[in-house]
């Protein structure tokens, strides 16, 4: 999946991911799309909450070598 910008957040316990997220998407131009790189199991259920509550749409997740990608458009 193509993307605009990526985040790294290995390491990150929640809530730190989807706020990392939150701030970096702040930056970013409409329609943009965010990489989102975390390994955090809560972030499974996390990241796309934070999408539905703040009207990003959530574009869905791939297994990474370590973790999950996570891709998110910015509304």
């Amino acid at each position: 999946m193509t993307f605009d910008h990526e985040l790294d957040a290995l390491g990150l316990l929640c809530p730190l991911p989807v706020l990392k997220a939150r701030k970096r998407l702040q930056g970013l131009a409409s329609g943009q799309v965010l990489r989102l790189w975390a390994d955090d199991p809560a972030a499974v259920i996390d990241v796309p909450h934070f999408c539905t509550e703040s009207g990003h749409l959530f574009l869905g997740s791939e297994p990474a070598e370590t973790g999950t990608y996570f891709y998110i458009e910015k509304k």
